[in-house]
């Protein structure tokens, strides 16, 4: 039997614990054990079970059951190929994001686009992960929040990018010129009434998650001035909500822009791609 000091078992008492607060409670009592030792997750199952628990971790996990996301306590978040630095103020990069990322490279496969824009960059989550995948690419990535666009910078240094990327504080496209190949753009997107859950509710920022009575006020805003920023033989790659398709599809059409959906791994169209329609 493992010892109660042991990480094996405090995992297992944290995990059980965890369960009234996240969908994932083994993984975050690894990830929260794991950041403690200050070693990988990986590094963790495969050589540190069987030691002693750090004075850090009941701290760690107290803060995870005030419902503090992981990333936040971690101050770190994975994403496609990278590693990202994150904190409060900042949107959490999710993985359902990756699905813009996959798109653009069904699209541009190995050769990638030359310049990319990313609108709404948080802190820098889909810039850098498409200059990760294509190194002969630059780009430029937009963001209101000046928290953001530090932590933006910041991960463009550590991943070593800064050369290729480079950062501007304003709303959407405003006092941007292009063209550019690709644009990337998961804006707010949830409506004022709708629930959610408190460790995104209480701590992620408001102004990165709600647009509007229907989610809709960020798209009315960038739709219109895409055609200003894209090449003519460019695309658009927006992230958007559960059931949201047909209405952003309806503004883009009225753009002038060709559209197409992609899926994520759960079943819902995640990503619209738009295209170019005056051909």
């Amino acid at each position: 039997m493992p010892g109660k000091d042991m990480c094996r078992q405090a995992i297992t008492d944290a995990a059980l614990v965890l369960r009234s607060v996240s969908n994932t409670p083994r993984l975050d009592a690894e990830l929260l054990m794991a950041h403690a030792l200050g070693v990988s997750r990986e590094a963790l199952l495969l050589r540190h079970l069987d030691d002693a628990v750090p004075p850090s971790f009941a701290e760690l996990r107290a803060r995870r059951e005030r419902h503090e996301p992981i990333a936040y306590i971690t101050g770190s978040r994975a994403f496609w190929t990278i590693e990202l630095a994150v904190g409060p103020g900042v949107l959490v990069p999710r993985a359902d994001s990756e699905t813009l990322i996959e798109a653009a490279v069904d699209i541009f496969g190995a050769a990638g686009p030359a310049r990319i824009l990313d609108l709404g960059t948080g802190p820098g989550t889909l810039l850098l992960a498409a200059l990760a995948e294509w190194p002969k690419a630059s780009g430029t990535g937009v963001d209101q929040s000046p928290v953001a666009l530090d932590y933006a910078r910041r991960n463009a240094e550590a991943l070593g990018l800064s050369g290729r990327a480079k950062f501007i504080e304003n709303d959407w496209g405003r006092g941007v010129d292009g063209p550019f190949d690709l644009i990337l753009c998961n804006p707010p997107y949830i409506a004022d009434s709708d629930a959610l859950p408190a460790d995104v509710r209480d701590h992620e920022p408001a102004l990165s998650l709600f647009a509007g009575a229907e989610g809709l006020d960020a798209y009315r805003v960038i739709i219109p001035d895409l055609r200003r920023l894209l090449d003519a033989n460019g695309v658009v790659i927006l992230e958007i909500g559960e059931g949201q398709a047909g209405a952003i599809t309806d503004l883009a059409c009225a753009a002038g822009f060709a559209v197409s959906g992609r899926a994520d791994l759960g079943g819902h169209v995640r990503a619209l791609i738009l295209s170019s329609d005056a051909k």
